[in-house]
């Protein structure tokens, strides 16, 4: 079974899911839509076959296409797939998958209402060093905290500093550290423990109406976790789940390559598995299973942990006066 996939967005995020999509024997790219046709020409010529759109009904009408990965910005995730969806559509919309939870409470809706297969394209928690996580958590005994960090300092930064602002400082495109960095903290802390049952969250605004950077604090009956997030500062602090019996450090909680336990009495042990393919070939493997099985929602990145996730970063903003359009 050869999954025809539909791609919206001609960036560079989305050259990266094709490459990585190519190395599953399912996937084939037979179509590329992009607002211009100047752009979908450029993009498309480095895939042979893969036929241009500038109207996304027409593409999303098209027999020739059966799931579409999306990786517009953030803002135009919830109309795009809800179209897509309505044309019988299988979408795997890039994170975060709506702009609030009420938006993708409607990607659901329409998921379900459609027959349709709905996945956020979540990388980290598809890869093999995050199941690894999941399998070796039982050996912390007790566990207390979950630490995570993704602080990156923006390449758009120094052209906000002089003035430009660019999409990734830019409200009206849903945008910020919370929302393109601090969800990587976030969707694996709520795959592993679930949605926490009290959030604090500071952060600093830009002038332009985003965040620049955050921290939250989150609360459960027996433990607590704590997420750093920014767009103007960078960090190299690994990732902790802290347990009664040891500490798990996770090298990259955006992208988990090395896993390892530090136990009590003072050894270690190495938990890191190899990992064969890049990154992003695991989403698209898991999306074209599902598919493959007539499934209608992963286990992993399921409809649940998204809407908590987006629950999350709703309260988080609200706290931190972050407010988006689509919010009215």
């Amino acid at each position: 079974m050869t999954i025809r996939f539909g791609v919206v967005g001609t960036n560079w995020i989305t050259d990266r899911f094709i490459q990585a999509g190519l190395e599953n024997e399912d996937f084939i790219l037979t179509a590329v839509y992009s607002r211009t046709e100047e752009k979908g020409q450029a993009f498309a010529a480095k895939y042979a076959g893969a036929a241009i759109y500038t109207n996304l009904e027409d593409m999303v009408s098209s027999p020739e296409v059966d799931a579409v990965y999306i990786a517009s910005p953030n803002s135009m995730h919830a109309e795009q797939a809800i179209i897509c969806m309505n044309h019988g559509k299988h979408v795997l919309c890039e994170k975060p998958a709506a702009s609030n939870s009420k938006e993708l409470k409607l990607m659901i809706e329409a998921a379900r209402a459609n027959d349709v297969l709905l996945m956020e394209a979540m990388k980290s928690t598809m890869m093999p060093n995050f199941t690894v996580i999941k399998d070796n958590l039982y050996k912390l005994g007790t566990v207390r905290r979950y630490f995570a960090s993704y602080c990156q300092y923006s390449s758009r930064y120094d052209a906000y500093l002089q003035g430009t602002v660019l999409n990734a400082f830019n409200p009206e495109y849903s945008n910020g550290s919370l929302m393109d960095l601090g969800i990587y903290c976030l969707y694996p802390m709520v795959a592993l423990f679930g949605k926490p049952d009290a959030v604090k969250a500071t952060g600093y605004m830009l002038s332009s109406g985003v965040d620049g950077e955050g921290s939250m604090v989150m609360s459960y009956p027996d433990m607590d976790a704590v997420v750093m997030h920014s767009k103007i500062t960078d960090s190299y602090l690994p990732a902790e789940i802290q347990g009664e019996n040891g500490t798990m450090v996770i090298d990259k909680i955006n992208q988990p390559y090395q896993v390892k336990i530090h136990y009590r009495d003072g050894t270690v042990e190495e938990l890191t598995v190899p990992q064969v393919y890049e990154a992003m070939y695991y989403e698209a493997h898991e999306f074209t299973q599902l598919l493959k099985n007539g499934q209608r929602e992963s286990s992993i990145n399921s409809h649940e942990s998204s809407l908590a996730v987006a629950e999350v970063m709703e309260e988080a903003r609200r706290q931190i006066g972050l407010r988006y359009a689509s919010d009215l």
